[in-house]
């Protein structure tokens, strides 16, 4: 009904086979996300096959801060703060990133919106026992092996949905192992093969929310669980 209203001057014939086509294609394209997200994605190794590493991370759970921001108003931001150790044998190179999604689906990049005086207000909350607390952006892309070489690291993100009942936080750059999986869909133009999907293992948290949502000052994490996945 929805295609005869948009398209009155198609034959009729003509509709059904467009509207046949159309829901044949989205059904292909959810099936292949479908099948990609449960069998077809790989799982990190339970062994690492030689010349993989991957590091040591301790971590406390996101918490709040709120900032001045403009004449009169205020900005929240959501952070946390992981401890990287290299106990690999040898110094590793180390390109971190961090991505918060809520179950509403929205993705917020740690850092995107976040100025420095951000970061200088949480080190100075953390001074005492974080004294060389590092933020996300700043880190050097180097952990040097051994305990004493330890980074600690802020990671901050823009407060997100109010409506949003829970979120995950995937880290990736803490371990080298990776793997390629085909596109579902999408093919190269040129090979006639799908294209290639990269993929990283990466730190998952996935973390609730308890109360209404929308105040975030009485909000209550509820910390669900840690998993390793290729994403």
């Amino acid at each position: 009904m929805l295609l005869g209203s948009l398209e009155s001057g198609f034959p009729m014939k003509r509709h059904f086979l467009y509207g046949t086509v159309l829901a044949a294609m989205v059904a292909s394209l959810c099936l292949g996300f479908s099948e990609l997200s449960r069998g077809a994605a790989p799982e990190p190794a339970v062994v690492q096959r030689s010349g993989q590493w991957t590091l040591a991370v301790r971590y406390e759970h996101p918490q709040q801060i709120v900032m001045p921001w403009g004449p009169g108003g205020e900005t929240r931001f959501w952070y946390m703060i992981v401890t990287v150790t290299n106990r690999t044998g040898q110094d590793v190179e180390f390109y971190p990133k961090c991505d918060l999604m809520t179950d509403t689906f929205q993705i917020v990049p740690a850092g995107r919106g976040v100025t420095p005086a951000v970061f200088e207000a949480i080190k100075q909350r953390h001074q005492s026992r974080y004294p060389f607390l590092e933020s996300l952006r700043g880190v050097a892309n180097r952990v040097l092996e051994g305990e004493d070489n330890a980074k600690d690291i802020a990671i901050i993100w823009q407060d997100f949905d109010t409506h949003a009942l829970g979120f995950k936080v995937f880290l990736t750059g803490l371990s080298n192992e990776t793997a390629v999986v085909p596109h579902p869909v999408a093919v190269d133009a040129a090979s006639g093969r799908p294209v290639p999907v990269y993929l990283r293992k990466t730190l998952e948290l996935d973390y609730g929310l308890r109360g209404d949502p929308a105040l975030r000052p009485s909000v209550e994490l509820v910390y669900k669980e840690q998993s390793w996945v290729m994403r």
